[in-house]
């Protein structure tokens, strides 16, 4: 439970402004079909997750050792001050109308997501943990949570947001997991 949880509180809050919420928020004002978006959403974020979970476990699995932990808590700390800096969207990540709203949305979703702090905090993640599983869930819903009501609520929403605040916050979770790593070996 713990694996899913804490997957779960670091994606969703590390979510908030980065480049697939703005992406989302893109989608939803290019097609205004919020359901198939938000399961584009969905099965593009498992996908990508599942990988990078199941990367990081075996990862951890193979190169077991304090360095390796070590290792793995510098790189939540690295996370927690990269979350700090703002994510645009890039004209060129644009997605599409070609293909309607799941498709366009899962495929431009799984593609901007490489790479992505979220992607990376998962691998990170699946080696902490060793729980593919758990993090993939928990990064999933983590996701939805951040990016189903920009999809839902769309301007509204992200205009309220103090996404400082939230980037601030997503960055102390980061930095104390790792932190937390580091002390508790």
């Amino acid at each position: 439970m713990e694996a899913f949880l804490t997957s779960v509180a670091l994606v969703a809050v590390a979510e908030i402004g980065d480049k697939t919420q703005l992406l989302a928020l893109v989608l939803a004002a290019r097609f205004r079909k919020p359901v198939p978006i938000v399961l584009g959403i969905l099965f593009a974020t498992l996908a990508n997750h599942a990988l990078a979970a199941l990367l990081g476990a075996t990862a951890a699995a193979w190169i077991d050792g304090a360095w390796f932990n070590t290792a793995i808590a510098i790189a939540f700390i690295a996370m927690g001050l990269w979350t700090l800096i703002p994510d645009k969207l890039d004209d060129d990540g644009e997605p599409k109308a070609r293909f309607g709203p799941f498709l366009t949305t899962l495929v431009a979703f799984f593609l901007v997501e490489i790479g992505d702090k979220t992607q990376v905090a998962t691998i990170a993640l699946g080696a902490r943990f060793g729980d593919v599983l758990a993090v993939t869930a928990g990064t999933t819903v983590g996701m939805l949570l951040a990016n189903a009501p920009v999809v839902f609520a769309g301007d509204a929403l992200v205009k309220r947001v103090p996404l400082t605040a939230v980037r601030i916050v997503a960055a102390v979770l980061f930095v104390a997991t790792g932190v937390g790593m580091l002390v508790m070996r």
